[in-house]
């Protein structure tokens, strides 16, 4: 069994090298007290972001009460750390110090290269929306990818696992310039959190993500790249703009034949196999892409969508064959429940075929 990912980070080392590192800072700092007040009752049953939280608590406890003091002190220890545990620096400044961005602001680019501080920033810019979009714009014109991807990352609207942005939900036009800017960043991570806020921005204001994506496609091979990725969702939903963008236009000289599955009846943990033939009806190539949906059983008696692409690709032949296989083993972001389930193909986002099977 894979090992929990709260046991993985913030482990009984990390602290006591933090420790050290503060104490060469602050040589009043109590290293026993810190760790006993780290390791209480409960650790073992707090998560990770709880046990992140739990860490940047027992350092106010125990740094100057001068938030100022602290954060230098916590600045100067924080050399040599990288990586996930890196985040509870940023953690204190979200914590301890929304009530002082001149001195916070600084401390999150410092530790966002250590870690980024992409969820530490939200409460900053919810606090302080026109003085963080002059920030962003600041940032994404950096040396440092890490502090031009959190221009991005931070000011994402629907951030996985952090709070939301309602004003740039409701207003991403507000990002747009700096999306600008970085679509074509020499670094690809910069790159990639483009394409994350566009395509968070597409799931409250669809137009604007397409109308962005249409103004700059075929700009170079890495901007179209970045498009694709950004209009992920509408492609997988079969928003006709975003196809046809792509070139994924025709559905009806294709047809779906021979769609079989096997068996019909699953247990939980085993594989679904189908396969099927796509007739290309046209007389030349044809551009598709071929994807497949699963409708999921909920625990309430409805169903849940989700679309996995098979490929893309311009086909020459009149008969394309496809055979592939669907676990349904139990994961920690999908519970399986029994019942009837279904599966269907699609084709330039078309729905051309769906069978039902049995998962026990």
């Amino acid at each position: 069994m894979a090992e929990l990912l709260k046991n993985m980070f913030f482990k009984k080392d990390f602290f006591e090298k933090l420790s050290d590192q503060i104490v060469k800072e602050y040589p009043v700092f109590n290293r026993e007290k810190f760790l006993k007040l780290v390791f209480n009752n409960e650790w073992e049953q707090k998560e990770l972001k709880q046990r992140m939280r739990h860490g940047s608590n027992s350092l106010h406890e125990l740094l100057p009460a001068d938030y100022r003091k602290a954060l230098g002190i916590l600045m100067k220890a924080s050399k040599g750390f990288s990586g996930f545990n890196a985040m509870i620096f940023s953690d204190y400044v979200e914590v301890y110090g929304l009530d002082d961005p001149e001195a916070s602001i600084p401390a999150l680019e410092l530790f966002t290269q250590l870690c980024s501080s992409e969820f530490a920033v939200r409460p900053f810019i919810i606090k302080y929306p026109s003085l963080m979009i002059k920030q962003e714009k600041k940032w994404a014109k950096s040396k440092n990818p890490q502090v031009r991807r959190l221009a991005i990352e931070g000011f994402r609207p629907r951030l996985p696992w952090a709070m939301a942005l309602p004003e740039f939900k409701k207003d991403p036009t507000l990002v747009l310039p700096v999306l600008e800017i970085l679509i074509n960043d020499k670094e690809e991570s910069v790159r990639r959190s483009v394409s994350n806020n566009l395509n968070d921005i597409a799931k409250d204001n669809p137009n604007i993500t397409l109308s962005f994506a249409k103004k700059r496609l075929g700009k170079s091979p890495e901007v179209d790249a970045v498009i694709k990725h950004a209009l992920r969702t509408q492609l997988k939903s079969g928003d006709p703009t975003a196809l046809a963008l792509f070139g994924y236009k025709d559905k009806s000289n294709v047809s779906l034949k021979d769609f079989k599955i096997s068996p019909s009846v699953i247990s939980i943990g085993e594989k679904l196999n189908f396969s099927f033939t796509l007739l290309n009806k046209s007389k030349g190539p044809v551009k598709l892409r071929i994807e497949y949906a699963v409708y999921y059983l909920k625990s309430k008696g409805k169903y849940s969508r989700k679309v996995f692409k098979v490929t893309e690709n311009t086909f020459k032949g009149k008969n394309i064959s496809i055979k592939r296989s669907r676990s349904f083993a139990d994961m920690t972001i999908r519970k399986h429940n029994p019942g009837k389930h279904k599966i269907s193909i699609i084709v330039n986002g078309k729905e051309l075929g769906i069978k039902e099977f049995i998962l026990k």
